[in-house]
């Protein structure tokens, strides 16, 4: 496979894994994250409790867990395809999966160094959940996309 090609199509596979890298650092720990909304959501609604915002806090920070990693699954998918026509499709969302999984485990591994987060197996559910939606819906695209030339 050629070096554009390879660049083209892991480049940003590499960039996205970077960015979840550094979101799982302190700066966005479960602390830091609640003070901002807090604070935010206090600027809406002085009379909110602490309880909704931890409530809205923690929903969105899974919310945002299932959104790195879809974005995750999507180009993980797109790089092990890389622009190929051929009728590949189970074999690159098995490799995709696979790597979804090993990154996801490897995100909370990180995270348990971080003294401000802490590693969960469900995190890595959530995201293997994440990325896994990604690839199912990429296949269905693939699908759709292989239909419409042959009719």
């Amino acid at each position: 496979m050629p070096l554009r090609t390879i660049v083209k199509y892991w480049l940003p596979v590499l960039l996205w894994m970077g960015f979840i890298f550094w979101m799982s650092t302190g700066m966005f720990s479960a602390q830091n994250t609640f003070d901002f909304f807090h604070r935010l959501l206090r600027s809406v609604d002085p009379a909110i409790s602490n309880s909704m915002v931890r409530l809205i806090n923690n929903s969105l920070r899974k919310a945002g867990h299932v959104t790195e990693f879809f974005i995750s699954g999507m180009l993980v998918f797109r790089g092990f395809r890389a622009g190929s026509n051929q009728p590949r499709m189970l074999r690159w969302a098995m490799f995709s999966i696979v790597f979804i999984v090993l990154f996801a485990a490897s995100d909370e591994y990180h995270q348990s160094f971080v003294a401000s987060r802490t590693a969960s197996v469900l995190d890595v559910c959530i995201d293997t959940g994440g990325g896994v939606l990604a690839i199912f819906y990429s296949m269905l695209r693939q699908y759709r996309k292989g239909r419409g030339r042959k009719g």
